[in-house]
């Protein structure tokens, strides 16, 4: 990745996040603690970003900040997974910049059911300003922790979760590891999103290509808990092939467009 579009990343995720730890940013690039520090330092006196205590922050209110354009991965894994909503269901969408695109495409479809414990998807499916706009109905679960990422998470989140039931969750993975299986850098969001996981009867996981390999803090489930994992044709094929033996359906989602039905190809176990 070059300099200037490893930058680019930290800018994408401290908009779209508010805050993202050094931690999370070297487990993300792929690179040494040093370099992260290099670009944020960067990144900072051109007045992009704010300088805080173990990471960064997007400078003024973080929600108030225009949210990024989707990145050519996420577009594809999008497309994907918004091929498999019909309308009338009840769908569960996790916190995470890809599962936040996500929501903006579904915006269109009807009658919707929406849960979810993210504050900008659920902003998203406020009720509509005109009588002839889509009509959803949100469920937004409600914790005592918010993670950069604006997720609220917590035991109150999860026990509203054991009496809900939605036909798809979408999980967006910080890290995917075929030992360490779905990971990610924070407790109460690792209890919470088993939970949200637990209470759909299909479980789509969003991750792009570079999120294989990365291995966070905490394990969330094992690969093969995963019903779908859709991801983007950057996966090399060792990955893949790896990938498939333990998930239930491998969607490997072409960058430079998609197929029939707006549906990629995919690679069954």
């Amino acid at each position: 990745m070059l300099v200037t579009e490893r930058r680019e990343r930290i800018l994408a995720l401290t908009r779209d996040r508010g805050t993202v730890s050094i931690g999370e940013l070297v487990a993300m690039l792929r690179v040494s603690e040093m370099t992260v520090r290099r670009d944020i330092d960067q990144l900072a006196e051109e007045g992009a970003v704010e300088r805080i205590r173990g990471g960064v922050r997007a400078r003024g209110n973080p929600r108030l900040v225009p949210a990024p354009a989707a990145s050519a991965e996420q577009r594809a894994i999008v497309a994907t997974a918004a091929g498999l909503v019909e309308p009338g269901m009840a769908v569960g969408i996790s916190g995470g910049p890809t599962a936040l695109a996500l929501a903006r495409e579904l915006v269109r479809v009807p009658e919707l059911t929406v849960v979810t414990n993210a504050l900008p998807v659920s902003d998203l499916f406020s009720p509509p300003d005109r009588a002839d706009a889509p009509y959803t109905q949100t469920v937004v679960l409600t914790g005592g922790v918010r993670t950069p990422s604006q997720a609220l998470v917590g035991p109150v989140a999860v026990r509203a979760l054991e009496h809900l039931h939605c036909d798809l969750v979408f999980l967006d993975a910080h890290g995917l590891d075929e030992q360490a299986g779905i990971t990610t850098m924070n407790l109460l969001e690792a209890e919470t999103n088993r939970a949200l996981m637990a209470a759909g009867r299909e479980v789509v996981v969003l991750a792009e290509h570079g999120r294989w390999g990365v291995v966070g803090l905490t394990t969330v489930a094992d690969l093969s808990d995963i019903d779908r994992l859709i991801t983007d044709d950057g996966l090399d094929e060792t990955a893949r092939e790896r990938l498939a033996a333990h998930v239930g359906t491998l969607h490997v989602a072409p960058r430079g467009g998609v197929g029939e039905h707006g549906l990629a190809t995919a690679l069954a176990d």
